[in-house]
C-alpha cells in the first residue's frame, strides 16, 4: 500500500507539512518514493497565475536541449527556483544534476489562441519535451501548466524533502497533494510515481487497478495525445477524470458513476436511471476494479476523495473553516491539523464522494444514490 495526503488552505504552506504527514503514516509505504503536487502556489508565484511553469528533473546535456528547444518555441524565463543539492545524495536517493521549477512567459505568437486553445498547446509541449528526454534519460518532466509545481524522487519522502529544501520560502501552496510510494508493481520509475497530472487535473490512489489493461485501451483509442504512459496503473484515473470532465462534460458527481457504477437493480431506482444506465453501458470499459482510495484536484481549486466497492484502501476527511485535510489514516491528520473538530472527521464509504470546494469552508458528501447536479 501507499500513503496518501492532500490538503487545502487559505494560507499557503509549506510542502514539508504535507511530508511530515507522510512520515507520521510510515507504517504504510516503504520510503521508496515521494511525489508532490502543488497548486494555488504563493511566494513570488502568486504574482504570475498565467505563466506555464515547468518541473522536472534534468541532466546537464537535458537543459541545454530544454533552453534551446524553448527558445525556438518563444518561450522565455520568467522566474526560476534553483535547487542546488550536495554532490553526494543521500543513502537511496538518486544522484541528479538539476531539479527544474520554471516560470516562461508564453510566446508573443500565442496572443491570438484562446484560453482552450493555449491549455492543449501547453500539453502539447509537455508531450515533447518528454518524448525528447526519453532515449538518453536526461529529461524527466512531470508538468508545464500555469500554477502548478511537481516533483517526484525516489527515496525516504522527508529524507527527499530535507535533501531538497522543500521548506524554502519561496515554494508554498494553498492545495497540496502529496504520496509515500511502496513499489509494488513496477520497477522504481519516476512516471510511476502519483501524484498524475494532465491538464490541470490531478489524482493519486492507494490501491492496485487491476482493470486497467482494459481501461488502457479504450482511453488510447479515444486519440488524445494526453493518454500515454501508463508506467503505473494507477494513472488511468488522472485521466478518466479529464475524460469526464472535458470530453463527456460531466460534473464530479458523475465521476464516481463511472469508474464505480450503481448495480442495475439500484441503478433502477435513481431518480436519473435512464441517463445513468445510458453512462454504463458507454463507459463499461472505464469500470475500475480495486481496491483503490482516489484523491484529486480539479481546475477550479477543489479537492475530492472516492472509494471503490471494495472499501479496502482507508481514507479520512477532516479540519476546519479555511483548512481541510484528506488523509490515508487519522494519524496523518492529527499530525497537521491537531486542533479541529475530531467529531466531524469523516471516513467515506463506496457509495460517497467527498469534496472540499475551492472557498474552503467546508465537506461537501456527494453519495451515488442522490440526484446528479449537472442534470438539474
Amino acid at each position: 500500500m501507499c500513503r496518501l495526503f492532500a490538503i487545502t488552505s487559505e494560507t499557503p504552506l509549506s510542502p514539508i507539512l504535507a511530508v511530515e504527514a507522510l512520515d507520521v503514516m510510515k507504517e504504510g509505504h516503504d520510503g521508496s518514493g515521494v511525489g508532490l503536487f502543488l497548486r494555488d502556489l504563493g511566494g513570488p508565484f502568486d504574482e504570475m497565475k498565467e505563466a506555464p511553469i515547468l518541473s522536472g528533473i534534468f541532466t546537464e546535456q537535458g537543459l541545454r536541449k530544454l533552453d534551446q528547444h524553448m527558445m525556438d518555441k518563444g518561450f522565455m524565463t520568467k522566474y526560476k527556483i534553483s535547487i542546488k543539492v550536495p554532490k553526494t545524495p543521500p543513502p537511496g536517493v538518486p544522484k541528479r544534476d538539476i531539479y527544474l521549477i520554471r516560470a516562461y512567459e508564453l510566446p508573443e505568437e500565442w496572443e491570438q489562441y484562446t484560453q482552450d486553445e493555449i491549455y492543449e498547446k501547453l500539453v502539447e509541449v509537455r508531450l515533447e519535451l518528454r518524448k525528447m528526454g526519453e532515449a538518453q534519460e536526461d529529461m524527466i518532466v512531470f508538468s508545464f501548466w500555469p500554477d502548478v509545481i511537481m516533483i517526484k524522487e525516489i527515496g525516504d519522502p522527508l529524507t527527499v524533502a530535507r535533501y531538497l529544501h522543500l521548506d524554502r520560502k519561496e515554494l508554498k501552496a494553498r492545495i497540496i497533494m502529496a504520496q509515500g510510494r511502496q513499489n509494488t508493481n513496477y520497477a522504481i520509475n519516476l512516471y510511476a510515481c502519483h501524484p498524475f497530472f494532465l491538464r490541470g487535473y490531478s489524482t493519486m490512489t492507494n490501491g492496485e487497478n487491476t482493470a486497467f489493461i482494459p481501461i488502457q485501451e479504450y482511453l488510447s483509442s479515444r486519440n488524445y495525445p494526453g493518454y500515454i504512459g501508463y508506467q503505473s496503473d494507477s494513472e488511468v484515473f488522472t485521466h478518466i477524470l479529464h475524460y469526464a470532465r472535458e470530453k463527456l462534460k460531466l460534473g464530479i458527481d458523475c465521476y464516481k458513476h463511472i469508474v464505480t457504477p450503481l448495480q442495475d437493480d439500484n441503478l433502477d431506482l435513481h431518480p436519473d436511471a435512464d441517463f445513468l444506465h445510458h453512462l454504463k453501458r458507454t463507459c463499461r470499459k472505464l469500470i475500475i476494479d480495486g481496491p483503490n482510495c482516489v484523491i484529486g484536484s480539479l481546475p477550479d481549486h477543489s479537492l475530492f476523495m472516492v472509494q471503490d466497492r471494495k472499501k479496502l484502501r482507508p481514507g479520512v476527511v477532516g479540519g476546519k473553516p479555511g483548512m481541510y485535510a484528506v488523509a490515508s489514516e487519522i494519524c496523518g491528520l492529527d499530525a497537521i491539523i491537531p486542533d479541529r473538530d475530531k467529531n466531524k472527521d469523516f471516513q467515506p464509504m463506496h457509495l460517497d464522494t467527498v469534496i472540499i470546494g475551492p472557498n474552503r469552508q467546508e465537506v461537501q458528501i456527494c453519495r451515488q444514490t442522490q440526484p446528479l447536479h449537472h442534470l438539474h
